[in-house]
């Protein structure tokens, strides 16, 4: 065995890579274990441990009242957990699907983002709403969609997006621990590992990303701090979830020089972070898998616009999906992709 073989067993032996599934599984149960008032529920989260196992095991160690299955009914899961959340309890529901969460939005913006301000602060409803999100895995119009955009809309509510196992037990950790009631969309593209069908080629194997070493035991992720994941001089990307390593590979196929800002939380945002970066390079390039028109990306675009205006030397560009239903047969041509986030790189660095 060579030299070079013989690091790479060591490190696999001496650093614990796991995936985000598994991630996601180590925070609910440390969070179960450290705070009794910390509840998981849902569609199938319970004996089966969820349609992606992300709450396997959870109900055998802490028992029914803990972790337990709901009927199938998102307007009475979510509305439950802000009447735990007043209560005191710190619910975590389960939403099987993004696209599942629609009937429970009445609940998440009238009751849980207003509670702490219309009681002034009286009562609180500090749940954490989980829920799988993007596309990647054939899962049809029903299964497939990236609503993020909506909730960054209602103020009371934070959105949270984690891209690799590392961060999404951290950010679990303190989205839970939060007194205001979060959105925590996992990209389900990415639950297994990113470096599976961004080309026609594996880029990386997962197990070797630095990101998918994670420490057992307890640490948390402040919200609204971004994440620098590669530092350059000649243009900005700002991407989230899934969108951050397919950016990633595409800057380092083409070699450009970019600053790439995973942002994890967008709301709260790290505007500061943005600035930052933006001002140094002075070129900013947006990316997400949603459609294009009233995505969070129009929104970044304007708040890069009009804080960095005079440090921009091209117009802030965004890549994303495209404005159509979600198309089963053709997902992959609707994503952001290299070709086109390629081309828009280009662009941006001609200008």
């Amino acid at each position: 065995m060579s030299a070079e073989a013989k690091q790479d067993v060591a490190a696999e032996t001496t650093e614990r890579r796991i995936n985000m599934i598994e991630a996601i599984n180590e925070a609910l149960d440390i969070m179960l274990e450290r705070d009794p008032d910390v509840i998981v529920m849902g569609e199938d989260v319970g004996y089966f441990g969820g349609v992606f196992r992300c709450t396997a095991g959870l109900q055998e160690k802490h028992g029914r009242t803990r972790v337990f299955d709901t009927p199938i009914s998102e307007c009475g899961i979510i509305g439950v957990a802000v009447g735990m959340g007043a209560y005191g309890l710190r619910p975590v529901p389960e939403i099987q699907f993004a696209d599942y969460i629609y009937p429970g939005l009445d609940q998440l913006i009238s009751e849980a983002a207003r509670l702490r301000y219309r009681s002034a602060a009286e009562f609180i409803a500090p749940m954490t709403v989980r829920s799988p999100f993007g596309g990647g895995i054939f899962g049809g119009q029903t299964h497939s969609q990236s609503p993020e955009s909506l909730f960054t809309h209602v103020s009371g509510l934070k959105t949270v997006i984690p891209s690799t196992p590392y961060d999404a037990k951290g950010l679990l950790i303190a989205a839970i621990e939060d007194n205001d009631p979060v959105i925590f969309f996992e990209p389900k593209r990415i639950y297994n590992g990113p470096f599976s069908g961004f080309y026609d080629r594996p880029v990386e194997p997962w197990k070797k990303h630095p990101q998918s070493v994670v420490p057992e035991g307890y640490y948390r992720i402040p919200l609204g701090k971004a994440r620098l994941v590669a530092e350059g001089e000649e243009l900005t990307i700002l991407a989230y979830g899934t969108m951050v390593h397919v950016a990633e590979a595409v800057a380092k196929e083409k070699g450009v020089d970019a600053d790439i800002l995973d942002l994890r939380t967008l709301v709260p945002l790290d505007i500061e972070a943005v600035e930052k970066s933006v001002e140094k390079t002075g070129k900013c390039l947006i990316v997400h898998e949603a459609t294009r028109t009233s995505g969070f990306g129009a929104e970044l675009s304007a708040l890069v616009t009009e804080r960095c205006f005079y440090h921009l030397e091209a117009p802030v560009t965004r890549v994303t999906g495209f404005d159509t239903p979600y198309p089963h047969s053709l997902e992959w041509a609707y994503f952001p992709g290299p070709v086109r986030i390629g081309e828009a790189i280009d662009k941006i660095l001609k200008d």
